[in-house]
């Protein structure tokens, strides 16, 4: 279907154009943006949506959620990570069957659809359940079999993985995948080893958990043998793209070791702040140049899967945080959430703006709304 969505206000996070602009007509065909422009006109069969009054910008992208874990929701309080894992979460994951994944997953896809992501990066397992459920619902994906060796069955679980990448890898047009290890402090170094050589063999991403909290670095230091977790990164991460999700306990001197490594950073303030984890330097690390993205981790420990709301912690707590009122300009906070996260997942050719060109993964916004008016006409 052809779409032409007239009149609208184009935040396209496109470098090439203005940040804001008005009475935009967007016009798509093929599921691809084909024009750009004032008073497009088109005389062929195409659907029209009047968007008048309404913000017209690239879907939001999840760098870091758990699609199954809706039904986990609200299940943390007063939990720290590794109690709310070992007495909570591993025990009721362990009796998920595939149907309980697939609507778990589908109930993720259509909170996700209401609240403008149009793309999410899963770590999980019985992962073609998941993929069921963004074929039914029409979301993008990129999805992993995630890895440990808790329970002795790293060796299972990398057989797992092996298989999807063989079965899924370039089959679907909304499905792409990555290397998933649940965490360095869950994981073996053999096993770290044997993920990295089927991420490079693959040309695939690496996805994983990384100091989210100062128990996990120091089970990690003791693990590895060293004094930094950001050493094992130098070590073994060095061939291979690598979305970090949280990076909370990470020194001034870490991060600028981080810079010097091909990763990205999938941000999770709510989750942080749940599981009392701390505040991450996301200011710090953009400031570094180290590209970072926005994630809502799981509806268990960040309650939901709404960007809006954590682009609005992102900025408030660096704000706070570094007691800098000028931290954060929300524009940069778009970024993270559209451009920023493409480049996290390897795919800022074809996603996280508005260009010709371009996959049409797009939402709009109203502006007549009681919480949205009165509005500035210009907003950047």
């Amino acid at each position: 279907m052809n779409i032409l969505i007239k009149n609208c206000n184009l935040i396209s996070m496109s470098e090439k154009r203005e940040r804001y602009e008005e009475n935009v007509d967007v016009y798509i065909s093929n599921g691809k943006v084909k024009e750009l422009g004032k008073n497009i006109k088109k005389d062929e069969n195409v659907k029209i949506i009047n968007a008048e009054d309404k913000i017209c910008m690239p879907g939001l992208i999840n760098t870091h959620a758990h699609l199954s874990m809706s039904i986990f929701r609200e299940t943390l309080d007063g939990y720290s990570l590794q109690d709310w894992l070992t007495e909570k979460i591993w025990p009721m994951e362990d009796k998920l069957t595939n149907e309980d994944i697939y609507y778990a997953s589908l109930l993720s896809c259509i909170e996700m659809i209401s609240t403008g992501t149009t793309f999410a990066n899963d770590h999980y397992f019985m992962t073609e359940s998941t993929i069921k459920a963004a074929l039914d619902s029409g979301m993008r994906l990129q999805l992993t079999r995630t890895v440990n060796d808790v329970a002795g069955l790293g060796e299972t679980r990398i057989k797992e993985l092996e298989e999807l990448i063989a079965k899924y890898n370039h089959k679907y047009d909304n499905i792409t995948l990555n290397v998933g290890i649940h965490g360095l402090y869950t994981t073996k170094q053999e096993t770290v080893k044997r993920l990295i050589d089927i991420a490079k063999k693959n040309n695939l991403p690496v996805h994983m958990h990384f100091c989210e909290n100062e128990k996990e670095t120091l089970d990690i230091k003791k693990a590895y043998n060293v004094d930094s977790p950001v050493e094992v990164l130098k070590k073994y991460f060095t061939e291979t793209h690598n979305i970090l999700a949280h990076v909370v306990k990470v020194t001034d001197e870490e991060i600028e070791d981080l810079r010097t490594l091909d990763i990205s950073v999938a941000h999770c303030p709510v989750s942080n702040l749940r599981l009392g984890c701390g505040i991450a330097k996301i200011q710090k690390m953009k400031d570094k140049g180290i590209n970072i993205g926005i994630g809502t981790d799981g509806q268990g420990s960040g309650s939901n899967l709404d960007l809006f709301e954590a682009m609005k912690f992102t900025g408030l707590l660096q704000k706070g945080e570094f007691e800098n009122p000028k931290n954060m300009e929300s524009y940069e906070i778009l970024k993270m959430a559209t451009v920023n996260g493409a480049k996290a997942l390897g795919l800022e050719e074809s996603l996280g703006k508005i260009e010709e060109g371009m996959l049409a993964d797009i939402i709009l916004l109203d502006l007549n709304t009681e919480t949205t008016i009165p509005n500035r006409k210009y907003i950047f």
